[in-house]
């Protein structure tokens, strides 16, 4: 069994190292641009036919802020590739498994570092499409068919505001290069605001798993764990962020769009960080943090201040990259991602303990972590607004910080502390991408700016969040408010009572306009030939007397008609 496991492991390194060569280059790419705003011009001229297929172009247009995402993204592509060689164990699908993280990568690179809206269109695509294979990677079973087909549904449905987006940006501005889109909304009072700034709302609610469409990434967990890494940390979700904050200027005169930003951005953090409070589910738990963090991003981008978005979205992924693997080590350890199963661990996988422990304290805003000053830098931005806008995202985000140092505390004690139960060692290589990444969780705190009343609040947020996660760590939420969360507000319900009863009604509605309409028209025919078939045989009736009496009474009729008319 020996032999054939490493020779399983010998043919999955050369997938290892297309993932580090693609990663390499996007690296070698991206690294010179940190601190700078370049474009590198790379343009194909395609069949230009008018609007229908406007000219294709790969021209390029790499910020800082895509620099960091790129390199996010392939720095995690790359662990998590390492990590699955352990964590895949004998996979009979492997092999597509593998290639289908590269070809997420490279969408994502698409998307971020493409100066070309169709270009970004169909990076969007593909991470749609990758995201559904994989998350429906175990299709034999029926949670992964189910939620890889919710993912895809949710995510394509939400797509066609980005489609409809770059359409209208194309008629405003004559284009469809971002640049020169960003060049045209800077000289001049942008055009369309609140329509653009709807529609890639619409988008991004959809692709960041936000308020009202946020429930399938919590039901995308039957994926693969490296998996989940990879799309809550780095691609996919992330890609919402970004793209909000790269066409900002386009859209932040209109107060429509802002705000609908922002309630979206509150309701959601809130909702997802109570729904992760509850959870007992280590993996489902840490999806709904996902989905609360990224409504933190939101609303440093409702605020106008992109940078602090991007800032976090990066801090996010490294420390959330974290402890979803750290969560698959812990899962191979107990058989499962139950959280009654788990406790006492941090003997029985003391690397994992230490890194995950690392992991929750960035996630729950300690320094010197990241996430400490990423959060910090959030922070600041909703309370330097001064509106009304941004006066309710400061207090929202920091009730929503003292519920994420709760649900963090919660799990990490639920998960290592406690009595130990029995189970299996698990394989220690997969320790490694937990050292890089909680490596790079200090690393990335380097240089960081600090506001210090900003930074008074949001500690003391973090620890009274911490102090409320110790005392509820033993709880087991028996009260008709905590069930209602459980139960997450019965958002999957609705969906589940309105979609069927919005096709019934339209099923209906199909039906009663073919019956009723256009059925009509051939009844009509047929009643207007039966009608004139009972006419007809009223006068042919076969008595010649009748007939007689009918030519009399005609000719005198025309007679009659002819002296009249010749008087």
């Amino acid at each position: 069994m020996r032999g054939q496991g490493s020779l399983l492991r010998g043919r999955r390194w050369p997938y290892v190292a297309l993932t580090g060569l693609v990663s390499g280059a996007v690296a070698w790419w991206a690294i010179p641009h940190l601190g700078t705003r370049t474009r590198l011009t790379v343009t194909y001229q395609g069949n230009d036919i008018g609007p229908v297929l406007p000219t294709l172009s790969l021209d390029t247009l790499v910020s800082s802020a895509s620099a960091q995402v790129m390199l996010l993204a392939a720095a995690v592509a790359f662990l998590v590739q390492l990590y699955s060689t352990k964590y895949m164990g004998a996979d009979p699908r492997y092999r597509s498994y593998a290639l289908l993280i590269v070809l997420f990568l490279v969408a994502m690179v698409a998307v971020v570092g493409t100066d070309n809206l169709f270009v970004l269109l169909i990076g969007w695509e593909v991470m749609g499409v990758c995201s559904y294979l994989l998350i429906g990677h175990h299709w034999e079973r029926d949670d992964a068919q189910s939620g890889a087909a919710k993912a895809l549904l949710v995510t394509r449905a939400a797509d066609i505001g980005l489609l409809l987006a770059i359409l209208v940006l194309g008629q405003t501005y004559g284009t469809y290069s971002i640049s020169q889109i960003l060049v045209a909304s800077g000289l001049e009072q942008p055009r369309n605001a609140t329509l653009i700034g709807l529609l890639l709302i619409v988008a991004v609610v959809g692709k960041s798993a936000q308020v009202p469409l946020q429930t399938w990434l919590p039901d995308a967990m039957p994926g693969p764990t490296p998996i989940t890494a990879l799309i809550h940390a780095a691609t996919m979700v992330a890609a919402g962020v970004f793209l909000l904050a790269r066409l900002l200027p386009v859209y932040a005169t209109s107060e429509v769009a802002m705000t609908t930003l922002a309630v979206v951005a509150a309701v959601t953090m809130l909702s997802a960080a109570l729904f992760a409070l509850v959870q007992s589910d280590l993996k489902r738990a840490l999806a709904w943090s996902t989905v609360s963090q990224l409504a933190i991003m939101f609303a440093a981008v409702a605020v106008a201040d992109g940078t602090a978005a991007i800032d976090h979205l990066v801090s996010h992924g490294a420390f959330k990259a974290l402890l979803f693997l750290g969560c698959g080590v812990v899962m191979h350890t107990v058989g499962s991602s139950a959280l009654a199963d788990m406790g006492g661990l941090r003997k029985a996988i003391p690397v994992t303990f230490w890194t995950m422990t690392i992991g929750f304290l960035a996630l729950a805003g300690i320094a010197p972590t990241v996430g400490f000053f990423s959060k910090d830098g959030v922070l600041e931005a909703v309370h330097h607004d001064g509106g009304a806008r941004g006066d309710l995202l400061l207090v929202v985000v920091t009730l929503t910080s003292v519920l994420t140092a709760a649900y963090a505390t919660r799990l990490w004690a639920l998960t290592f502390l406690g009595t130990p139960k029995e189970r299996h060692r698990t394989a220690k290589a997969l320790a490694w991408p937990l050292l890089v990444l909680a490596l790079a969780v200090f690393a990335l705190s380097i240089g960081k700016p600090l506001h210090l009343g900003i930074a008074a609040l949001s500690t003391g947020a973090s620890v009274v969040g911490i102090l409320i996660g110790w005392l509820l760590r033993k709880r087991t939420f028996e009260s008709r408010v905590s069930r209602i969360l459980t139960h997450e507000l019965g958002f999957d319900r609705i969906f589940s009572d309105l979609i069927p009863a919005l096709a019934r009604l339209k099923a209906r509605t199909v039906v009663w306009v073919d019956d009723t309409l256009v059925d009509s028209y051939p009844r009509g025919s047929a009643h207007s030939a039966l009608g004139a078939g009972w006419l007809m045989d009223r006068f042919q009736s076969a008595k010649a007397q009748l007939y007689a009496t009918a030519i009399a009474i005609g000719s005198i009729a025309l007679v009659a008609y002819a002296l009249w008319v010749g008087r």
